[in-house]
């Protein structure tokens, strides 16, 4: 909370109060705890905020994270080149990887898919559980993975990353065979019969919770 109030002064007020009205262009400042994204009309303004943003923070005895901080031209179309300094890519944010895509009709629209630093540690953490807990009994395992599942796509579940959460659930089936294959030793639990058990012990479709267009 108090880290919270803090940053409220050091980076939402200073950005507002004197940040804003200095610019040529529109810009918009998105923070959730200690992340945070800008986002500028024009190259110019960014640059200049790039240039006083480390300062700032120094100022109060904070300091930007290295491997997070990134200078981009996130744009659909780059009409004229991209500046020397920006990165044309997209970048990640709150557990999301974000990029442009075309849609169906031909919009350049922003595509937010699971990030894959996410993905991966949430998958780990479903290993490991999995592991240590193999010689539960199958109604205990499939309670916790449904939970799990239900989570990830509590969170993850938005317009556009339906594959993700396919791929994601897949992840946790092979992990779920593998363990219970690990003792059924002498007894092969082929995937024939992992998908008969699957249907007395069924685990959460893939779906989409928030949708908008």
């Amino acid at each position: 909370m108090l880290s919270n109030i803090f940053l409220h002064h050091v980076l939402d007020k200073w950005f507002e109060d004197e940040v804003r009205p200095r610019l040529r262009g529109k810009a918009t400042l998105i923070r959730f705890a200690d992340d945070f994204v800008m986002t500028f009309e024009t190259y110019y303004d960014a640059k200049r905020v790039m240039d006083v943003l480390g300062k700032r923070f120094d100022r109060f005895g904070l300091e930007l994270h290295p491997e997070k901080t990134r200078f981009l031209d996130f744009r659909p179309q780059r009409h004229g080149g991209t500046p020397p300094d920006c990165k044309a890519q997209s970048f990640d944010f709150l557990g999301f990887s974000h990029s442009w895509v075309k849609s169906r009709k031909g919009k350049d629209v922003v595509r937010q898919t699971t990030a894959k630093s996410r993905f991966a540690r949430s998958l780990a953490a479903v290993k490991g559980w999995c592991r240590t807990n193999r010689h539960r009994s199958a109604r205990a395992q499939r309670a916790w993975l449904s939970a799990a599942l239900n989570g990830h796509y509590a969170y993850y579940g938005i317009t556009g990353n339906i594959r993700r959460l396919q791929e994601y659930r897949h992840q946790v089936l092979r992990t779920w065979h593998k363990w219970l294959q690990r003792r059924t030793r002498g007894n092969p639990f082929s995937w024939d019969r992992f998908n008969a058990f699957l249907a007395r012990h069924p685990l959460p479709a893939a779906r989409i919770i928030h949708r908008y267009t």
